[in-house]
């Protein structure tokens, strides 16, 4: 998708942006609009795909998460949806409490979940979506048809009921609008459909027989996929196993589940302890923190125990907010879900995810 020139990947930046609108989806989620001004307009450009870290201070904490973004682009605003989550505080606070007027720290557009579709013409693109996946999606969708007339996509879409489903209208509209190149599977867990294999849960059972009959995988040219890690896992492992080459099956997570943190775990710098030198540059300050090498904490947790404003969303590996460049030294990566094996080459690593493994580290949040 490369109508759309960002240049050069920037770092994340926090702005305090109004909310225009919150539009119910569905009894567990809701649409959050935000008025951009023009001021601002180039750092809030995006491709589809992107998402925006969300931060605010509930009850005193401060509270940041990530969201896809799900609309086009549309001059002066920029739209995410929040699907409440068991036990999510934001998610929860979003969808109860969040009202237009209020104002929210939103960081500019992130993530990689965009490219591969650079060439649109005669293409044949399959999405497949859980849930609130369908929001990055929706908007490749409406990219990938808009952007060619020659083009097509498919959406497998995979809900618990007809009433859990996001976009209902949305996806209606764009099945209106091009009714020979968009085609839209459902799968629904607890509610019956005609044909049997669109009920019940997307297991590999199901899948297969999906890849086999209704959308086979021969006749796909691209792969975009959201949702859970397993049922990402099992669509990526199905389609190698078609011999679908990685380059060619894009796709982001929901976040890990682990709750972000809101501050640098406490650490504490015994005299005569082992320790590690982890140098790191911010906005072009540098900044330095001795690490207990007992204490095995990331560099993202001692870049914070220094400076606060050191960037980050979800802190799983996830969203790729807390990218940095290693410039001197090594580390280990715990996971990635957020980084292209270019960037990995290059020396780029998730410090959130990083553990130092030698005694001086220096990493570059500019690069």
């Amino acid at each position: 998708m490369a109508a759309i020139n960002l240049g050069a990947k920037q770092r994340a930046t926090f702005h305090e942006l109004r909310v225009a609108e919150v539009r119910p989806l569905t009894e567990s989620s809701v649409e959050v609009t935000f008025e951009v001004p023009d001021e601002l307009a180039p750092e809030f450009t995006y491709l589809a795909g992107q998402y925006l870290a969300l931060r605010t201070t509930i009850d005193g904490e401060d509270l940041r998460r990530s969201y896809s973004i799900c609309r086009p682009p549309t001059p002066g605003r920029i739209s995410v949806a929040i699907k409440r989550d068991l036990g999510g505080r934001f998610s929860s606070w979003a969808n109860e409490s969040l009202r237009a007027g209020d104002t929210l720290q939103v960081m500019t557009p992130q993530g990689a979940f965009t490219s591969n579709l650079d060439e649109l013409d005669g293409r044949h693109v399959v999405g497949v979506a859980a849930g609130s996946g369908i929001t990055p999606i929706i908007t490749m969708a409406h990219r990938v048809l808009t952007h060619s007339e020659t083009s097509r996509f498919d959406l497998l879409f995979t809900n618990r009921s007809s009433l859990d489903v996001m976009f209902v209208e949305e996806l209606a509209d764009l099945k209106d609008r091009f009714p020979q190149r968009f085609a839209i599977h459902h799968v629904l867990s607890r509610e019956q459909r005609s044909a049997p294999v669109m009920s019940g849960r997307l297991d590999e059972e199901r899948l297969r027989t999906i890849l086999n009959t209704v959308i086979p995988v021969g006749m796909a040219d691209e792969w975009v996929l959201c949702g859970p890690f397993e049922l990402v896992q099992l669509c990526r492992d199905l389609l190698a196993e078609h011999g679908v080459e990685a380059s060619h099956v894009r796709f982001e997570l929901f976040s890990t589940g682990e709750p972000a943190p809101t501050r640098a775990r406490p650490v504490e710098v015994r005299t005569g302890a082992e320790t590690i030198t982890i140098d790191f540059t911010l906005d072009g300050t540098s900044a330095s923190v001795e690490s207990p090498v007992a204490a095995r904490e990331t560099i993202l947790n001692a870049a914070l125990r220094v400076r606060s404003d050191v960037p980050f969303a979800c802190a799983g590996g996830v969203c790729g907010t807390c990218r940095a460049r290693v410039v001197t030294g090594s580390v280990s990566m715990t996971e990635n879900y957020a980084l292209e094996a270019e960037e990995l080459e290059r020396g780029y690593v998730l410090t959130c995810q990083s553990h130092p493994q030698s005694d001086r580290v220096v990493v570059d949040y500019d690069a």
